[in-house]
């Protein structure tokens, strides 16, 4: 196994693979997966689970393990966790297999569901080398997801559009690696989740026309209810949610509004949803009473 610096030195010095060809990322007719939208059978069904990101504060101080959380999770009666790639021993380097293992067996003996991971990555960097890196370390991180029954990774478009650089560049740029990402999961059951981030893609059109771009069967949309900053962000939550693979809420709206999950949850059950709610909490207040208040809301709003 590489330590960082060495596999990063290997994957510049390594040729860069080209992906797909900007020409053959134009968006395609209806049988686009992502055009046709995901199709669902059955009445909506909503499961709340909860990102290890909400409890940052505790897992990057060392105060808490995985262990922690996931106990933490079930006690506060979540459905499920999605398991944040940064809060594993040894990052940014892969976990050992052995506790990859741990941390599936201990989910599954607490009752929870892992409803997703989460990936770093920027993939809106103009250095197609830099790219490519963060496209090898989400596939790493997409195996061992499917080591501990992660069905979906969240991935980042990127930091923004860089200056001296256009939309069209970076939605090419993040297609073409999200594409390559899709691939890759579909080999270990893992779906590729592009979020609406507050860099890019930051609105509902740009999340759509990646991942039209992309049109595979395993990309789709990880909705994040707080990161719209337009004035009508209901209106970009439902244009989303018809592509969403899963859907990280937030108390708050980005413009520090706070978020109606009664509206939420029924732009969601419209679209016929079935899926996690994942908390992202981020809030000022503690989480460890912050958390819950929010879980009994969503619940209610859930009836």
């Amino acid at each position: 196994m590489f330590k960082e610096m060495d596999r990063r030195k290997f994957l510049k010095s390594s040729a860069v693979i080209p992906v797909v060809a900007a020409a053959g990322l134009s968006i395609k007719g209806d049988k686009s997966y992502s055009q046709t939208k995901i199709k669902r059978v059955g009445s909506p069904s909503l499961k709340v689970s909860c990102c290890a990101y909400s409890y940052r504060q505790y897992l990057t101080k060392g105060k808490w393990t995985l262990d922690n959380f996931l106990e933490t999770a079930a006690e506060l009666g979540f459905d499920g966790v999605e398991l944040t790639s940064y809060y594993f021993p040894n990052y940014p380097n892969r976990p050992d297999d052995e506790y990859l293992c741990h941390i599936k067996q201990k989910a599954f003996l607490l009752g929870l569901d892992v409803s997703g991971t989460a990936a770093r990555n920027n993939f809106c960097n103009p250095d197609k080398n830099r790219r490519k890196e963060d496209v090898e370390d989400v596939k790493m991180w997409m195996e061992c997801g499917a080591m501990f029954g992660a069905p979906e990774i969240r991935i980042f478009g990127g930091n923004g559009i860089p200056k001296g650089h256009t939309e069209e560049e970076a939605t090419e740029w993040v297609a073409e690696c999200l594409k390559e990402c899709a691939d890759h999961g579909a080999k270990y059951g893992v779906m590729a989740a592009l979020e609406n981030h507050g860099g890019f893609p930051e609105k509902a059109e740009q999340v759509l026309r990646v991942l039209k771009m992309v049109d595979s069967d395993w990309a789709g949309a990880n909705l994040d209810t707080g990161n719209f900053r337009s004035d009508d962000p209901y209106k970009e939550i439902e244009e989303v949610a018809p592509y969403t693979i899963t859907c990280h809420v937030k108390v708050s709206l980005r413009k520090g509004v706070k978020a109606d999950m009664g509206r939420i949850v029924d732009i969601l059950k419209k679209a016929g949803y079935r899926g996690h709610l994942p908390i992202e909490y981020e809030e000022k207040e503690d989480p460890i009473t912050g958390v819950p208040r929010f879980l009994n809301e969503i619940k209610e709003a859930i009836g």
